[in-house]
């Protein structure tokens, strides 16, 4: 059996994730801005946000709450934590650093040449194959919407 070491994805120290053998770190820009994608990706946020807005998302990933609110965004956070926390699998703490963490965990899968970035010109989106499977595209899995009470500014 061909056991291959994977490498921990890495552009920093100010942030670490962590999940069984792989340890990912981030520097404090690389951070923030894929915190904040994974914050559009799932629908909890319009776009790109404000300095403040921005603080308050990252201590919400990091932390698991805000304890002291920068932003309209962090007084919305806790005004709807009935609504975005519960179930650790099912809160939005969760989905915010999963998204994070399977984005570096694919970029890294990229930069060490076992998947390849291809663009599906019907859909106009960016996927992943395998090169080595005739580059057969990954299906990642889908992950819920928070529109439902997302952050409006």
């Amino acid at each position: 059996m061909d056991a291959t070491r994977r490498g921990n994805y890495e552009s920093g120290s100010d942030y670490v994730l962590e999940y069984g053998e792989l340890r990912f770190t981030f520097n404090e820009r690389d951070f923030t801005e894929r915190v904040e994608q994974a914050a559009i990706k799932l629908g909890f946020v319009p776009g790109p946000l404000e300095g403040a807005e921005r603080e308050d998302l990252v201590n919400l990933a990091v932390n698991g709450e805000v304890t002291e609110p920068a932003s309209a965004l962090g007084e919305h956070i806790n005004a709807r934590w009935a609504d975005l926390s519960g179930a650790s699998d099912r809160s939005l703490v969760h989905w915010l650093r999963r998204l994070v963490f399977r984005g570096a965990w694919l970029d890294q899968r990229v930069k060490e040449g076992e998947l390849a970035i291809v663009f599906d010109e019907a859909s106009n989106t960016f996927g992943y194959a395998q090169p080595d499977r005739d580059n057969e595209v990954i299906e990642l899995s889908p992950e819920p919407s928070w529109a439902d009470v997302a952050y409006r500014r």
